[in-house]
């Protein structure tokens, strides 16, 4: 009886909480977009990050986030550690003004998370709804749960596919996680079938063709894929726009998104979709995508040229090869760090508490720390081509004009004795 009576009591709390956030966001003072700019607070965006990436709430005719906004989700959580860390990286001190904005809900608990950590100055936004936007170049193809799953129940969607659409997960090796449960319709794409031993490297095009034949892939197919990890599905979007499909898309989050959206799930074998003869172009249609270990040598003498490592820092500077197969430690002489994430198998430093894409001004920033600039030709690489090619995709949804993957990476790099290695800590030069 006890344990009912403490479970109805917190169930109590909680309502009356969620009651009230309406009332305690009506307690901010307001502050028009005008005055805002002449307090020089920061803007702060609560919504979801679809919403801020680009994707239009309902009603609205623009997407986007207002001018200059940074974004922190009243959806996110953050430990007491990781606090400090994450308003720095929005420019949030107990000394500036903050005026944020979204639906009530979300402005309260924000507001109510930012007063624990000792800021005190917040405003409400006022008129946000007409005021200029911002928007990732490509966040058409950074899709979100709900946008998929009424794409799927046949119902009108902003940036709808042109024709045919086929959605995917990725793994690597057979789809035992995949049985148990996946996106409804879903097909099942395993990694073996991208990439091959023994440096894990790219099949060979007729290989990578037969695979987009045998899963009705043709160029003009809009391919929706996602991952349990989205490093997975990303190493598929980099190698399919490398082939020459011409509209590919990442479900932001991955699977984990549509679990906390309680989204319905299927179980058993994967689907299998009416294969196609021709696919349409010559493959592959975008050979700039893709760097060669010999590219990647002439990379790092070109002046405008950035050979990035998307490694841990432990990797780049030789304490670890990140992998239990990979031998060789350290990185290679003339590369820029790229950041990645806590291990091999992580790309945190890209991602919100909630898995999904930082905004693009906190990437680039993190990569303007190590001269990392749209304007260069960029290569990026990691052990064996995940991590490169999720990084691949977020300088593409940035619309950076000149990037690809140096597929072989450090696996290929260190594998030959020949080529110079470098360990230890290293500063970007300049």
């Amino acid at each position: 009886m006890k344990r009912m009576t403490g479970l109805w009591r917190s169930g109590l709390a909680a309502l009356l909480l969620w009651c009230a956030w309406p009332a305690l966001a009506a307690e901010l003072p307001s502050l028009s977009l005008a005055d805002a700019k002449a307090k020089q607070a920061v803007i702060l965006d609560t919504r979801p990050s679809y919403f801020y990436q680009g994707w239009p709430m309902a009603g609205e005719t623009q997407g986007g986030h207002v001018a200059g906004a940074e974004h922190l989700s009243a959806e996110w959580k953050y430990s007491d550690e990781e606090w400090p860390k994450a308003l720095a990286s929005k420019g949030l001190k107990a000394d500036l003004p903050v005026a944020l904005y979204g639906a009530p809900r979300e402005v309260a608990e924000v507001a109510r998370l930012l007063r624990q950590q000792g800021i005190k100055q917040l405003f409400e936004l006022q008129g946000w709804q007409s005021a200029p936007r911002e928007h990732l170049a490509r966040w058409q193809q950074l899709v979100y749960p709900l946008w998929l799953a009424d794409l799927q129940a046949g119902k009108p969607v902003a940036a709808a596919p042109k024709g045919e659409w086929k959605v995917f997960e990725v793994d690597w090796g057979a789809p035992k996680a995949y049985l148990l449960s996946h996106i409804p319709g879903a097909g099942y794409i395993d990694t073996n079938r991208l990439e091959a031993e023994p440096l894990w490297n790219k099949v060979s095009d007729e290989a990578l063709k037969q695979l987009l034949l045998e899963n009705g892939i043709r160029h003009d197919t809009t391919v929706i894929l996602y991952g349990r990890n989205t490093m997975a599905a990303a190493r598929a979007a980099h190698l399919m726009m490398y082939a020459g499909v011409e509209d590919v898309r990442l479900l932001d989050g991955g699977l984990d998104a549509w679990f906390v959206q309680h989204l319905r799930t299927e179980t058993g074998l994967a689907n299998k979709f009416e294969p196609v003869k021709e696919f349409g172009v010559t493959i592959p249609a975008h050979p700039e995508y893709y760097t060669t270990l010999s590219q990647a040598k002439a990379l790092l003498e070109q002046p405008d040229g950035a050979l990035v490592s998307v490694r841990t820092w432990d990797e780049f500077v030789g304490n670890t090869s990140g992998y239990s197969y990979i031998k060789p430690k350290g990185d290679i002489p003339g590369a820029k760090w790229g950041r990645g994430g806590v291990d091999a198998n992580s790309m945190s430093d890209f991602h919100n508490p909630d898995g999904t894409m930082k905004p693009a001004s906190e990437i680039l920033a993190m990569w303007d720390e190590w001269d990392i600039e749209p304007t260069q030709q960029a290569a990026f690489y990691c052990g064996t081509g995940w991590r490169a090619s999720e990084a691949f995709f977020y300088a593409w949804l940035m619309d950076w004009k000149r990037i690809s993957v140096y597929d072989g990476g450090w696996y290929e790099w260190s594998s030959d004795p020949a080529n110079p290695t470098v360990t230890g800590e290293r500063k970007p030069k300049g």
